[in-house]
């Protein structure tokens, strides 16, 4: 037997059972046929056909027990299955009177499944043996029997045979060759998902499986922990959870406006046990997500998947590389540029007072502007690293943010309208006043550069997230910040204005986690008046709860 796969073997000793099943039936019809027949008298039974079928038939129940328990030997068995099958055949042909009975055609049996299961040449060589079989029984009878035997119809026979063993083997062998490749692509198939699920599970980033109706049908390990899904991270809608609802508004985005690039989102402090989910997130986490449409042309559900990465670590570590760095720069700059700058500053100060020409004022002026700017980034280098404690008694919201809305408008010298502060009720927060203070200040400056000046263009308003903590929101109507530059926006030194020192935000960053809050710009979504929800982005400072 030529080397198969495991499947094909399989395949080939279940086609052998067969063989055997159909041989025990056309036992049993050949008895009731040939062995028995109903005359006046009765039955009767003729002994040489009776002998031949009930042999026939132990011989077929023989040969499906010993191939159902000893799988070995296949063409051996075959091979002694056939030729009982040609010897039954023969003896029966001969008792019932030759070529003249019409038992030639039983030939057919033995052939056919020597043409499917056996190699070419045994299937030829049985066919030959039938045919000269057939031939030599006509010659015997025309030659030593002096009958009229039909040796025309017997060459037929022959050829018949012959032709059906090639067209059938030649089919069986196709079929075969099929049957393996589909086992070798099945095989590699097996293989490649395994391999998929290796490397999917140990991947960093976290991949899920959704629906176009947000339905989660699979996870990765990775998207269990960004996400705190307990279990399997199927079963569940993105929409169900409220603190994945950023997740699953961003997703419906991406479904009606199918855009390349990544969006950022903010996944609050949550738990959730409802229905199939089993989720909790003790701290927020700030993913970059990016989509991917599967190509399932004709299939009626389309499924998207969508990669999940946390930039919270990353953007830590970009931060702490670069405290590194300005812990040992902090150090040396009181002493090594402060000084100096002072005596700059007061340098062109003695002598703006006796030189009174345009052009020297202009750059004293000049010098004057840069020595403030770096004198500002020297503060707010210093302040890093005044970690002072924070108060504990809780800060009432409404009062602050009144006052501060005053101070603010006087200073820039704007109209009481173009800040607007919602209600924040009775809420109260753990925040250091002066703290709180510097970063709101910060925030509104950067707020005020972009916003139109309309009135309420520029917004504070407290919310309250998934968990139940308090959130303060500073939005303004400007053309909000991209992607691009979010993922730097809290780092030293970056900044998008040649007036800034790029140190404001990070202070204010530094200055809420000091306080056990947290800062960060999200992208969330909001009604428009057409009815659809629209991202817009804005500033989120999220307090720990009072004590």
């Amino acid at each position: 037997m030529l080397p198969l796969s495991r499947e094909a073997r399989a395949t080939m000793w279940r086609s052998l059972q067969t063989f055997n099943i159909t041989r025990i039936v056309i036992a049993l019809v050949l008895l009731l046929y040939l062995g028995v027949s109903i005359t006046d008298n009765g039955l009767r039974t003729d002994a040489v056909n009776t002998e031949a079928c009930v042999f026939y038939f132990l011989a077929a129940l023989a040969f499906a027990g010993f191939g159902t328990w000893w799988k070995r030997r296949f063409v051996v068995q075959l091979g002694c299955q056939i030729a009982v099958d040609l010897a039954v055949i023969s003896l029966l042909y001969l008792a019932a009177g030759g070529m003249r009975s019409g038992l030639a055609i039983l030939y057919l049996f033995p052939l056919a499944g020597a043409a499917i299961l056996a190699p070419l040449v045994l299937a030829l060589f049985a066919a030959s043996v039938a045919t000269l079989f057939l031939l030599a029984e006509s010659t015997w009878q025309v030659v030593m029997l002096d009958r009229q035997a039909p040796l025309m119809q017997a060459g037929l026979y022959g050829g018949a045979f012959f032709a059906g063993v090639l067209l059938v083997n030649r089919l069986a062998a196709r079929l075969i060759k099929q049957e393996e490749l589909a086992a070798q692509r099945g095989t590699d198939l097996r293989i490649q998902q395994l391999i998929n699920g290796i490397v999917i599970a140990d991947v960093g980033d976290g991949i899920l499986v959704v629906g176009d109706d947000g339905l989660v049908f699979t996870g990765n390990p990775a998207a269990r922990q960004t996400l705190g899904v307990e279990g399997d991270a199927a079963g569940f809608r993105l929409g169900e959870a409220p603190g994945l609802e950023p997740v699953a508004q961003t997703f419906a985005a991406w479904l009606r406006a199918p855009v390349e690039g990544a969006a950022f989102v903010t996944v609050k402090p949550y738990q959730e046990d409802v229905g199939p989910l089993r989720g909790r997130r003790d701290q927020p986490v700030h993913l970059k997500l990016r989509f991917a449409r599967v190509d399932t042309v004709g299939v009626a559900l389309g499924r998207s998947v969508v990669f999940m990465q946390d930039v919270s670590a990353i953007e830590n570590q970009a931060q702490q590389l670069k405290l590194a760095s300005m812990g040992r720069l902090t150090a040396s700059i009181a002493h090594e540029v402060r000084n100096p700058l002072s005596a700059i500053g007061h340098a062109t100060a003695l002598l703006a007072e006796d030189l009174h020409g345009p052009a020297e004022l202009r750059l004293l002026k000049i010098i004057g502007d840069n020595v403030t700017r770096v004198n500002r980034m020297v503060e707010d280098i210093l302040q890093l690293s005044r970690k002072v404690q924070p108060n504990g008694e809780p800060l009432q919201l409404s009062g602050f943010l009144a006052e501060l809305k005053l101070e603010f408008c006087e200073t820039h010298g704007l109209a009481g309208d173009i800040v607007y502060i919602g209600d924040p009720g009775r809420s109260a927060v753990r925040f250091d006043p002066l703290h709180l203070h510097e970063v709101l200040l910060n925030l509104l400056g950067n707020a005020v550069r972009y916003a139109s000046k309309a009135p309420g263009s520029i917004r504070i308003f407290p919310a309250r997230d998934a968990a139940g903590r308090i959130e303060l929101h500073v939005q303004d109507d400007g053309p909000g910040i991209t992607p691009e530059v979010r993922a730097h926006l809290f780092e030293p030194f970056y900044t998008t204005s040649s007036k800034g020192t790029g140190l404001g935000l990070y202070l204010a960053r530094e200055l809420c986690l000091n306080n056990d809050a947290k800062l960060d710009y999200e992208y969330r979504f909001d009604a428009a008046p057409t009815g659809e929800r629209k991202a817009s982005g804005r500033f989120v400072i999220s307090f720990a709860q009072p004590a």
